[in-house]
């Protein structure tokens, strides 16, 4: 599988780098376009979030259907804030999309898995990422790594 943009190269907005890849299939004619968005993000630093998703917005001008690409930049806020708030280290945050899937992931580098809790009424804002996570998208999970663990999230474009 080639990882390269039509040109030969990455495309870069501000200090992520997105691809472009045309996958051939058995077949000459079938093509499929994927982006790849990737970012590393520093620790604890948050204006991380909003970059993340100015990012993502970009990378998804053109895919899915209305409403899609806000959700998907919502739940990236989310999983985003909670690596930043959640570790004492970088983390980084990789987008993959195609013409009829996103997926979003966050790595980062503590072993701790996050579980979704329901908040207490005094919580203020806190403890409802994992649950919107859950609720919005079409499929999550935590992978575990040898360090760390990556936190993600699916969407398919053609759900409403």
């Amino acid at each position: 599988m080639d990882r390269r943009t039509r040109d030969g190269g990455p495309v870069v907005i501000g200090s992520s780098s997105v691809k472009q890849a045309e996958e051939a299939t058995d077949t000459t004619t079938d093509r499929s376009v994927s982006a790849q968005l990737r970012r590393r993000l520093g620790q604890a630093d948050l204006r991380a979030v909003p970059e993340a998703r100015r990012a993502l917005r970009e990378m998804l001008v053109r895919w899915g259907r209305p409403g899609r690409s806000e959700t998907a930049e919502l739940l990236t806020s989310e999983l985003v804030t909670n690596a930043l708030i959640h570790t004492d280290r970088d983390a980084v945050l990789t987008a993959t999309v195609s013409p009829g899937r996103l997926r979003v992931e966050v790595r980062d580098f503590v072993g701790r898995r996050p579980r979704p809790r329901r908040p207490d009424d005094g919580d203020g804002t806190h403890g409802r990422g994992l649950i919107l996570v859950q609720s919005l998208s079409d499929a999550w999970g935590v992978r575990a790594h040898g360090v760390g663990k990556a936190v993600w999230f699916e969407l398919d474009g053609e759900a409403s």
